[in-house]
């Protein structure tokens, strides 16, 4: 399932290593979270919350789903590493990211996984 999604990540971003060049549509929404774990040094909480951000593939309007950790890149002023797992969702509109904030996966999910993190921050960006 991951290297479909992987693949379908890919191909959506325009990456043409392996893809022909795409563009993402005009109106969509990429919804992107950080988290800052309660315990950032365990190694299972950091796997539980990656395992339950995965379930929430399973809501019908998103449309892609990747889960990250910080990059090891130049160490920039600009860039920001402090945060611990990350999700990115692509939905094709408003109302679709709207129903997936309401969804009971997402509901269940904030429940059930909540407590691992001490801090979220979202972004949420419309492709013009």
């Amino acid at each position: 399932m991951k290297k479909y999604i992987f693949l379908i990540a890919l191909l959506f971003t325009g990456y043409n290593g392996f893809a022909q060049e795409t563009t993402v549509p005009s109106g969509t929404i990429i919804h992107q979270v950080f988290f800052w774990l309660e315990h950032p040094d365990s190694m299972e909480d950091k796997a539980a919350l990656k395992e339950g951000l995965e379930t929430l593939g399973g809501i019908r309007e998103v449309q892609m789903l990747a889960t990250g950790e910080p990059a090891s890149t130049m160490k920039r002023e600009v860039v920001v590493s402090d945060w611990d797992v990350s999700e990115t969702m692509y939905f094709k509109s408003t109302e679709d990211q709207d129903v997936y904030q309401n969804h009971p996966l997402h509901q269940a999910f904030i429940k059930e996984y909540g407590h691992l993190w001490k801090k979220v921050v979202v972004y949420d960006i419309r492709i013009d």
